[in-house]
């Protein structure tokens, strides 16, 4: 019998404050979310640890030399780019905290240039796509009208899977059919959902939904078979399955919806600032992303719109 894993040993106070009283700032001021939180968290350790058997003894110790050898470490393990990206941010976060809270003097990362990073597509679904696997949940079990609303929600109003779950009931609209979603930082908006996702959601909600333990005192609108709140894991889990019975073989996941809905917008006519609005972007860089329009649509557009197309 193999002996159990050893749980790493905490860091000392020298590293670990430093984090500790970091990612509480980051809680109460910033509001982010747990996951979130926990990138950090892992992020900020396992730099410590690396500085640690360098023999750094503190935050004070680290040069900018220590910050560069550190991501060179990474990329030689094979990790992405985009990981030493993310791995510098939150250390540049970090020791701008600590300069702000004058436990360094300067930041060590400040003249670090961050890596150029290709900005990767997650894949789109046609419109016949997205009609097929919407229809796939067709019988009338309590099963199906759940995943037949929840993949109705993600595609008509792009909900992140994490502001999906997290619906509520009495965030939901279905006269004006528009939903309230919570994003990230607890931000709310109000995006419209549309005749088929309000018709989706008052079935699910008066039929199946009722059948379930739980469901007159639970808030959220998705619930398991014993009554709890649908989680992240399960919701992907359901998608692929209706995906299969669809009969899509690509790997379809809760954003594929969420592009596909933003790109067909777009494609459809609809301004940039306005998707962004609906996705709930902070910055209009990061709703850019979705004007990937494929070059015959473009060009039709051309052709119909420019004098001389």
């Amino acid at each position: 019998m193999s002996a159990p894993a050893q749980r790493p040993q905490p860091l000392p106070p020298s590293f670990g404050d430093g984090i500790v009283d970091f990612l509480e700032s980051l809680r109460f001021e910033a509001g982010l979310s747990r996951n979130t939180l926990a990138a950090y968290r892992h992020n900020l350790t396992g730099f410590a640890r690396w500085a640690m058997k360098q023999d750094l003894a503190s935050w004070s110790d680290i040069e900018a030399d220590h910050v560069v050898a550190y991501l060179g470490w990474l990329r030689g393990r094979e990790l992405a780019e985009t990981t030493a990206a993310q791995h510098l941010a939150s250390l540049r976060m970090l020791f701008r905290h600590l300069v702000a809270q004058n436990v360094l003097e300067r930041d060590p990362a400040a003249l670090i240039r961050s890596p150029v990073l290709r900005r990767a597509l997650p894949s789109t679904l046609t419109v016949a796509d997205v009609e097929a696997l919407l229809s796939a949940p067709s019988k009338n079990t309590w099963q199906d009208q759940r995943d037949r609303a929840l993949l109705e929600v993600l595609y008509a109003s792009g909900a992140r899977v994490s502001e999906a779950i997290g619906l509520t009931t009495d965030a939901i609209e279905p006269e004006l059919r528009v939903l309230r979603l919570t994003g990230k930082g607890r931000k709310t908006r109000v995006v419209p959902a549309g005749r088929r996702a309000a018709e989706a959601l008052t079935t699910w909600i008066e039929g199946g939904r009722r059948e379930l333990p739980n469901a007159s005192t639970t808030r959220e609108v998705f619930l398991t078979r014993s009554g709890k709140p649908l989680d992240r894991t399960n919701a992907w889990r359901r998608i692929q399955a209706a995906a299969l019975r669809a009969g899509l073989c690509q790997s379809i996941s809760p954003h594929t919806l969420r592009h596909s809905f933003a790109t067909h917008l777009i494609e459809g006519g609809a301004d940039l600032r306005s998707v962004q609005e609906m996705l709930g972007h902070a910055s209009i860089r990061t709703t850019e992303v979705y004007t990937h329009l494929d070059g015959e649509h473009v060009r039709s557009l051309h052709r119909l719109h420019h004098p001389r197309g």
